[in-house]
């Protein structure tokens, strides 16, 4: 539990381990929220069945997302080169952050950490601008966790798209994941997040037949 990308107003409440999450821990959760002075909560993105202990507790559906799936077979090729993300590139990357996404997903410092931390083992990769390495265009976040793998987050800047970027930084990350041992990635995004869409069906993601969504109330 935390505040959501920053705001001391919203909630962030995420499933862990135990899903779904029992009726009681829910509402010892909403409880303790309100306490905390939050106006309102958000959860993370929770496939059908984990939903369904939120629904009894009065949320509502936020966003649908959709979840897509990568066997790590056929990998798409990246045509622009890769470099491995420093500190001093944070804020670059979430100034591309900021304009590649609604105000509801941007991170901030915190959430960019969270998502670099989020499993135990990451990659996070930059596409610097040609023959600038200081200037950002795209950056990938990828996590491993044992035999399972995660795009994490993905973002190109807006005037930088249809360059190949977004499949670069996608395809370094799937290849990390391959020579690891890993036999399966999985992605979510907006469901009216075209451009992601395409990006992700470019690189070999299948779509899944059921997907997530971010469940929310006030408090």
């Amino acid at each position: 539990m935390g505040p959501w990308r920053g705001n001391d107003e919203i909630a962030y409440l995420s499933v862990g381990a135990s899903r779904p999450a029992p009726q009681e821990v829910v509402d010892r959760c909403l409880g303790t929220l309100r306490k905390h002075g939050f106006s309102s909560v958000v959860t993370n993105a929770l496939a059908p069945g984990d939903a369904l202990p939120f629904v009894d507790a009065g949320f509502v559906v936020r966003e649908q997302l959709h979840l897509l799936s990568h066997d790590l077979r056929d990998l798409p090729a990246a045509e622009r080169r890769t470099r491995r993300a420093r500190k001093t590139d944070r804020a670059p990357v979430l100034a591309i952050d900021k304009l590649a996404f609604a105000p509801f997903w941007q991170l901030d410092a915190r959430g960019l950490t969270n998502a670099i931390g989020a499993t135990p083992s990451s990659r996070f990769r930059i596409t610097p601008r040609d023959g600038d390495e200081g200037e950002i265009t795209a950056y990938a976040i990828t996590g491993r966790a044992g035999i399972h793998g995660y795009l994490q987050r993905v973002a190109v800047h807006p005037d930088e798209k249809r360059q190949g970027l977004g499949t670069a930084v996608v395809a370094d990350g799937l290849a990390w994941l391959k020579r690891h041992g890993v036999s399966r990635c999985l992605v979510n995004t907006q469901s009216d997040n075209s451009s992601a869409l395409a990006l992700y069906r470019a690189c070999g993601f299948s779509e899944q037949p059921v997907g997530l969504c971010v469940m929310g109330r006030s408090l």
